[in-house]
Formats: C-alpha cells, structure tokens, sequence
C-alpha cells in the first residue's frame, strides 16, 4: 500500500515564534489523536533546528521548502542539502512552481537538487504542473511529462522509489480556483501511468501522489477518494492547527 500523505508547505509565513508555537500545537494534537496518514511540516530554513529538537518525528516529519544545487561553497546565502539535513529535517520540497517561476529554476537545476538531497538522506517531495495557458491548450500531459523527464527520470529505479510526486496545477495555488476531482483524478492517472511506463506497473503502483492547489477540509474528502490522489500538499491552510487537522482528518 502506497503511503498516503498530508503535507504543509508555509511558504514565507510566520516567524520563529510563530511558526514554534504552530508546530508546538500540531505536535500536541496529532500525537494525542494519531491521523490515519503520514503528515509532513516544511517551514523556512531558520524554524528548522528549533522545531526539530521538540517534534515527535514518529508523527510529523520535518521538511525544508527547497535547497541549493551546490554541496558548498562559496554561495552567500544559500542553503545546502546537508546542512537541512543536520538540522534533523527528513524533507525538501523541489521543483514548486513559485521557485520555477519567481527564481528561474530549470529542470537542470532542479536535477541536481535532487541528487544532492538524494545524496544527503532526505526525501524529496518533486512538484510539477502546468500553468492556466498551458491547461487551456490542453498541454498539461506533455508539461507533467516533460518535468519529471527533466528532473526525476533519471533516476535508478531504487532512487525513484524514495520520490514523493506533488501534482499542482498552477492556476488553483492561492487563487481559491481548485482543480474539479474528475480533473485531478485524471492528470494522477496519466502521471502514474507515465512513471508505469518508464519504471513499471509496480513502482507506478507504490509512489505517492500529492494533490495541491487550494486544497482545503471543505474539498479534501472528494479529492482524497479518488484512486490516484494519495494525500495534499497544502499551502495557506496549513498555517492554522485547526484548517491543517481538518484536512489530515479526511482520511479518517
């Protein structure tokens, strides 16, 4: 059975206080009710240590939002997979499209990323999706597509088995626009069946696959009934306990 999960992504939100205070609260209420999938928190690099020294891992696993495309150096400012890693952090989101966008990220940078993170032990949630234009040509297939050939494809089958998908249609992050479930079911089928083609049925059958974009408790229960949606990648309702929770709640 292919792992289901439940996964926020703050963006830049909250500052230290904040985001301890939040992770604090998360920690108290999923340890006390066990959710019935996995949850993952990714915060900005500076909440990490201080999160990770309370945070029961067992339930909430710990994540950064991206990390460079160097092992280290001189690269003022950024931050390296293993530095994430020494933090006590488990994952990193690649690829999302607002890194894709505001900070030119390319498929060959976002390889690399990979690698990196791969190298260092940290499991990779790897966005992709297409952009309104694209979806409105009809062109998100040939855009998903071409993504995970860009960046996660090269992978050993052993490698690519430690990769979590996060479908996002661009034109439903924060815009309050949500993918129909018939839609999301649809491109998750297509994605599944492209991994089926390149590493076969049964690797297909096991990687987890994230839907996000204004994903909320209102909308999860349809999308998370759906055969190929295994769980959400949840920006702005993951900064409240309460909208976060609702959402985990609906696999139960």
């Amino acid at each position: 059975m292919r792992k289901k999960i439940v996964a926020g992504n703050w963006k830049m939100n909250m500052n230290l206080q904040e985001g301890i205070a939040l992770a604090k609260e998360l920690n108290e209420t999923l340890t006390a009710e066990k959710p019935n999938c996995g949850v993952v928190i990714c915060t900005p690099f500076i909440h990490l240590a201080s999160i990770a020294e309370f945070l029961n891992q067992d339930v909430i696993g710990l994540g950064a939002e991206n990390c460079a495309d160097k092992e280290k150096g001189a690269f003022t400012g950024e931050v390296s997979a293993e530095m994430i890693k020494s933090t006590g952090a488990q994952y990193v989101i690649l690829g999302h499209s607002e890194r894709r966008e505001y900070y030119k990220e390319t498929p060959e940078i976002l390889k690399e990323k990979v690698l990196l993170a791969q190298k260092n032990g940290l499991k990779v949630i790897f966005c992709i999706g297409e952009s309104l234009e694209e979806r409105e040509a009809g062109k998100q297939n040939e855009v998903v597509k071409a993504e995970l050939e860009g960046s996660v494809f090269n992978l050993s089958e052993e490698d690519f088995r430690k990769i979590v998908i996060a479908y996002e249609p661009i034109w439903a992050i924060g815009t309050g626009k949500t993918a129909t479930s018939d839609q999301a079911e649809e491109i998750h089928a297509y994605i599944r069946s492209i991994i089926a083609e390149k590493y076969g049925q049964a690797v297909a059958e096991d990687t987890t696959i994230l839907y996000g974009g204004s994903c909320k408790a209102s909308n999860a229960p349809e999308l998370f009934a759906k055969p190929d949606i295994d769980g959400g990648l949840i920006g702005g309702a993951s900064l409240k306990a309460a909208d976060f929770k609702g959402i985990i709640d609906a696999w139960k």
